[in-house]
């Protein structure tokens, strides 16, 4: 389940979305991101589905590689789903005590589950197909105006990047702690939700030990390359802005003016 996680990972990949710029990338999430609370019905799903498609197409990257980072949030989706599916008012198609079925609360719940499936699949794209560094570089370039009013850009850029680049370390690492501590009896798979919870607590203290030990290593890695970020700081390759990435930054506005469009037609 762990290894699961694709949320920071990177697809190494020669494609389209690969090579565009990364500050298109961050934007283009960030903007998909925001339409997917603009869509009002399943057109407009339908709509996001397909721009998704066609982003995942030409990204190279496998479908089933990118479906595999629902399983860990599968818990997430079933609850929402039934949350809304019980607690929506409206006609009452099925009745027990106070639970109840409702026309409208099957729509909002599958409306809600195709909501948060959209929002994690357009979310682990921006990983898997732009570099670490690269995403780095992209958020300092897109953060640096504010560096007037005193915000630290690149030591932000910086740490958000090893926070994402680091999930799938940490996640690693978690599986190796399970499985040693399954090798000496431990049993985290039998129970309800309750024990199985209460199973994982000896995981904290390994975990967190470990997580320390790893970010002492990469802050003795940098220092020992002389690393030193900030105004003085060089790059190997520049940023440019190409015409690739106009005609992606068209694309997002088209597909942004019919999200809005159809939510207001249809």
């Amino acid at each position: 389940m762990l290894r699961d996680i694709t949320l920071g990972q990177y697809y190494p990949a020669d494609s389209w979305i690969h090579r565009l710029d990364p500050r298109v990338k961050i934007i283009g999430s960030l903007l998909y991101i925001v339409s997917l609370f603009l869509v009002k019905n399943y057109w407009g799903f339908g709509v996001a589905l397909v721009y998704l498609a066609v982003v995942t197409a030409l990204s190279t990257v496998p479908l089933r590689f990118m479906l595999r980072g629902l399983k860990p949030i599968f818990i997430l989706i079933l609850f929402t789903f039934v949350l809304n599916l019980l607690m929506t008012s409206g006609d009452i198609l099925w009745q027990w005590r106070f639970l109840k079925i409702t026309r409208q609360g099957i729509y909002n719940a599958c409306f809600m589950a195709l909501r948060l499936i959209f929002l994690i699949l357009g979310s682990s794209l921006l990983t898997l197909t732009t570099k670490p560094i690269a995403l780095t570089d992209g958020l300092e370039k897109l953060l640096s105006p504010f560096r007037k009013i005193g915000l630290p850009a690149h030591e932000l850029a910086m740490m958000m990047t090893i926070a994402l680049r680091f999930i799938p370390t940490l996640m690693e690492e978690t599986d190796k702690i399970m499985k040693a501590q399954q090798a000496r009896g431990a049993d985290f798979e039998t129970g309800n939700i309750i024990r199985r919870a209460k199973s994982l607590v000896p995981l904290l203290v390994p975990l967190f030990i470990s997580a320390f030990r790893i970010a002492q290593d990469l802050a003795m890695a940098m220092e020992a390359r002389c690393y030193r970020g900030g105004e003085s700081r060089t790059r190997l390759h520049e940023m440019k802005f190409r015409s690739a990435d106009l005609v992606a930054a068209v694309l997002l506005v088209l597909y942004l003016a019919a999200i809005i469009v159809i939510g207001r037609l249809l």
